[in-house]
């Protein structure tokens, strides 16, 4: 099958996995009839409308900020939200076998003295092998190799020429096994390289067949090396590139990962910033100034001239430390309610604050938390006046006030 299709249509069931409702599209109906016809079980468009309905059906109000947050830590969701990367096959020529799973072939001991007599009859086996070998009597072959592999362990020759029939009876396995042995004897062994080059190109391991057969080509070449080389080359410079290319992929993925964390990180210490900001800005403008247990935030506008020599010893339940700054251009506007002539848009500033501090009554009031809350009210708004104007402890008091404010007739 072409690979390029066959990476698209797992594109789509991964789509089909994770949006089920794609199969509600009428020019799918044929893919849904052959589902249905294995006996799958696929959800009805009216499924997928009521599950959207209901998802839509169901409101929560949040505020601008939350809204904000949220739409930010989504779009950073979404930039680290990538595709997983999906190798595609790669194209490869030339056959493979199984492995063989034989019980291991026997070994001879590197450990034992070899004596010349049996170094002399293992190399009379080894002849006997390669008559067999002619006459394409693989198996009597490996049986006289192996009796000259026991009498002379330490021939790597023996090895490698025993794994050259394993070769050619289609047993790779056993012929690594062979090689390994050969080239643990001697590293130099050419017929070692070559014949576990041979073997894992049989097997398909193509990459590690062509790091052997090259050096064994540089070893002692042969034309049976070339051509073999010559098979194994091209597929191992496939799987190479494939395996860069894909490395590279991830590498780039990972990187991405990497970026998008740090301008989470970023978004989310910005985030925590302004919110910081915002309550502090908004702590500082409930925070009482100017007179502590009276007007927060001061008296607007304030009294011309300020508090001639201020009021060091504070005011009882009022303002300790004097009314800071007076109050330049009065309370504007008229305190509704029948105050005679109203409050004047302008102060004067020669008015005398000892008649306030010496009147017990005003001195009194100033220490009552009820009275002093209902003044805060009106200083805030005037306005509010009219609905302390039935307490009859506040009444009296604001008037007074605003007949004393009013100044000498």
């Amino acid at each position: 099958m072409d690979p390029a299709k066959l990476s698209e249509l797992k594109k789509f069931i991964q789509l089909c996995k994770s949006n089920p409702s794609v199969l509600n599209d009428p020019t799918l109906s044929f893919f849904r009839d052959y589902l249905e016809s294995l006996g799958a079980k696929l959800p009805s468009s009216s499924d997928s409308h009521g599950a959207s309905d209901a998802k839509s059906s169901y409101v929560v109000e949040e505020s601008d900020e939350e809204m904000a947050d949220a739409g930010e830590k989504i779009d950073v969701e979404e930039e680290e939200e990538e595709e997983e990367i999906i190798e595609s096959d790669i194209e490869l020529e030339g056959e493979t076998v199984e492995p063989d799973n034989d019980i291991p072939q026997k070994m001879g001991d590197p450990s034992v003295d070899v004596t010349d007599e049996n170094r002399d009859a293992s190399q009379s086996a080894k002849a006997k092998a390669m008559e067999a070998i002619s006459e394409g009597k693989l198996e009597e072959a490996i049986e006289h190799l192996t009796q000259a592999i026991l009498l002379n362990p330490t021939s790597a020759i023996m090895y490698g020429t025993r794994a050259s029939v394993y070769i050619k009876m289609r047993k790779p396995n056993a012929a690594i096994r062979d090689a390994n042995a050969a080239l643990e004897i001697n590293p130099d062994s050419a017929k070692g390289y070559k014949s576990r080059g041979i073997a894992r190109a049989i097997l398909g391991q193509w990459e590690d067949a062509a790091k052997d057969l090259h050096m064994a080509s540089k070893l002692d070449y042969d034309d049976e090396i070339n051509s073999v080389l010559k098979k194994v080359e091209p597929n191992a410079h496939r799987i190479e590139e494939h395996r860069r290319k894909y490395d590279r992929l991830r590498i780039e993925r990972e990187e991405r990962k990497i970026e998008c964390e740090r301008r989470s990180r970023r978004a989310q210490a910005q985030a925590e910033y302004e919110k910081a900001k915002k309550q502090e800005q908004s702590s500082s403008s409930r925070k009482p100034g100017g007179m502590p247990g009276g007007f927060p935030g001061g008296m607007p506008g304030g009294f011309p001239g300020g508090m001639p020599g201020g009021f060091s010893g504070g005011m009882p339940g009022g303002f300790p430390g004097g009314m800071p700054g007076g109050m330049p251009g009065g309370m504007p506007g008229v305190m509704p309610g029948g105050m005679p002539g109203g409050m004047p848009s302008g102060m004067p500033g020669n008015v005398d604050f000892s008649k306030i501090l010496n009147d017990p009554e005003m001195m009194a009031a100033f220490s009552d938390p009820e009275v002093m809350a209902a003044l805060q009210d009106v200083m805030k708004n005037p306005a509010n006046l009219a609905k302390h104007q039935a307490n009859p402890k506040v009444a009296p008091i604001i008037a007074k006030m605003m007949n004393k404010f009013a100044g000498p007739k």
